[in-house]
């Protein structure tokens, strides 16, 4: 870990030139090739991400959110108002480019400036984004906003127990950083939680990882990838700390 060495011998943390809190993050669309990211807005999103969450008939996408499965798509819709009305946790719906449906939603939440921390959550993958380049590129998009504002660290957390997300987290490019045992109670369980990060010091050599990926080579006629991503974020990660 970089540090410094004051007049007292003491070590002490690395010097951040110029540094300034970045801004919040705007509502601004985000623009990919294969998703677009639209500030959540119930009128326009909430019955396409309802038909959308439907196609999960077993409900798995919610074991670990706070809130659903929701028994009817007003139950839906009520909970879309509430939230889009909110700036942190600032939720974005994910728009499928190829049928311009609404088929996810994910948010920018513990937004803090001050300290160039941000995190990104709530992530609701409808079967109909996952394991799909969209909601990657969703991901990428994501991060590359923070990091374009000037924030240094992207988070990312997880129940413990959510071996899902901690993969997706990691083929991501996340560095798991430990667990907080009885973080939280959700839905009346225990939640220890796990934590991930990207820095900004790392994001150039993931990014390019990203581009790569997301770039019409990797993918063939039949839409069969010919490299994974996490072969190309090991080697980014490799030539940021080899």
């Amino acid at each position: 870990m970089e540090h410094d060495i004051n007049h007292l011998g003491q070590r002490v943390g690395f010097v951040c030139p110029g540094w300034k809190p970045p801004a919040s993050p705007s509502r601004e669309p985000m623009e990919g090739r294969f998703c677009r990211l639209e500030p959540l807005d119930p009128r326009r999103h909430a019955a396409s991400l309802h038909g959308a969450n439907a196609e999960d008939v077993e409900g798995r996408m919610w074991t670990y959110l706070p809130y659903g499965p929701f028994e009817s798509r007003d139950d839906y819709v009520a909970w879309a108002e509430e939230v889009s009305r909110r700036s942190d946790p600032l939720f974005y719906a994910i728009i499928d480019r190829g049928t311009d449906r609404a088929v996810g939603v994910a948010s920018y939440l513990r937004i803090d400036p001050p300290s160039g921390s941000i995190e990104v959550g709530h992530l609701g993958y409808s079967p109909l984004l996952q394991r799909r380049p969209g909601g990657t590129e969703a991901m990428f998009l994501m991060m590359e906003r923070a990091f374009d504002l000037g924030y240094r660290r992207y988070e990312w957390k997880c129940d413990a127990l959510n071996g899902p997300s901690r993969a997706a987290a990691q083929r991501l490019g996340f560095s798991f950083e430990g667990i907080f045992r009885q973080a939280a109670v959700i839905k009346g369980r225990n939640r220890d939680t796990a934590w991930f990060s990207v820095t900004d010091n790392e994001w150039p050599a993931l990014r390019r990882a990203f581009v790569h990926w997301l770039g019409p080579a990797t993918f063939d006629e039949q839409g069969k990838q010919r490299v994974q991503l996490s072969e190309l974020i090991a080697a980014a990660r490799r030539a940021v700390f080899d």
